[in-house]
C-alpha cells in the first residue's frame, strides 16, 4: 500500500508516519523541514519529500513520488497566533486570516490536484485532517477567527471533492482528531497521538460506512458542520 502524509515532521503526522511505516506500507512523508525523530524512519524505507503546501508546482518532489497512492493524508496545517485575543474579531488581521486559510484551506486542494493522478491510479483514500473547531454547530465560544474559518471551509472542500471525485472510485473523508496533546496545542489536550492516529486510521478502514465528504472524529462519531 502507498500512503502519501502531509506535514509529516512532528505531531499527528509524524503518528500516522510510523503507524503505517509499522503496517509495512510504502509510505512518503512531506513537509517543509524534516525534524530529526523523521530524519531518522528513512532507515526504515521512509521516503522524505520537502514540499511546502503554499507551493501548487513542487516539481523538484514529481520523479520522487509513486505512480499510485492508497491513502492521502492531508495533515499539514497551521493555527495562527495563539496568544490570548489575538484571533478575535477586534484584533485578527487580514494578513492572518489569509495566511491560515492559504495553508488550511487551500493546501489540501492544491496537494490533491498535484496528485490527482496517481490517486485515480490508486482508487485511493483522501482523509483531510479538520478541526471541530470549523463545526458552526459545535462553536459556542466564538473568536479564533482565522483558524475557525479556514478549517469550515475545509469541511465544505472536502465534501465538494468527494462529490466530484467518486466517480474515479476516490473517497473523500474529514477527520476531527480530538483535543491531542501536540505542539499545536502546547502538549495539553485530553489525548495523545497514538489515541488519535489509532482512531481515524480506523475511520479510514471504514470510510464507506460514511456518506461521502462526512465530517467524523477519531472515535468514530459524525460531527453536526
Amino acid at each position: 500500500m502507498n500512503v502519501v502524509i502531509t506535514g509529516a515532521n512532528r505531531g499527528l503526522g509524524l503518528g500516522f508516519t510510523k503507524f503505517y511505516l509499522d503496517q509495512g506500507c510504502n509510505v512518503w512523508a512531506t513537509c517543509r523541514h524534516s525534524s530529526e525523530e523523521l530524519s531518522e524512519l528513512s532507515e526504515r524505507g521512509l521516503n522524505i519529500l520537502h514540499w511546502d503546501m503554499c507551493n501548487s508546482r513542487p516539481n523538484e518532489v514529481e520523479k520522487q513520488l509513486p505512480d499510485s497512492i492508497n491513502i492521502l493524508i492531508n495533515n499539514a496545517g497551521i493555527y495562527g497566533p495563539a496568544g490570548l485575543g489575538s484571533q478575535s474579531l477586534e484584533s485578527v488581521s487580514m494578513e492572518v486570516m489569509q495566511e491560515v486559510f492559504d495553508i488550511d484551506c487551500l493546501g489540501p486542494i492544491r496537494v490533491v490536484r498535484y496528485l490527482l493522478p496517481a490517486l485515480k491510479n490508486g482508487s485511493a483514500v483522501i482523509a483531510n485532517i479538520g478541526s471541530k473547531m470549523g463545526s458552526v454547530t459545535d462553536n459556542t465560544s466564538g473568536g479564533c477567527y482565522a483558524y475557525r474559518a479556514a478549517k469550515g471551509a475545509l469541511v465544505g472542500v472536502s465534501r465538494s471533492m468527494a462529490v466530484d471525485l467518486m466517480h474515479s472510485g476516490i473517497r473523500v473523508i474529514t477527520l476531527h482528531p480530538g483535543w491531542v496533546r501536540t505542539e499545536m496545542t502546547g502538549f495539553n489536550g485530553l489525548i495523545d497521538v497514538t489515541e488519535s492516529v489509532t482512531g481515524m486510521v480506523d475511520v479510514i478502514k471504514r470510510v464507506d460506512d460514511y456518506r461521502p465528504g462526512e465530517f467524523v472524529a477519531y472515535d468514530g462519531k459524525v460531527i453536526p458542520f
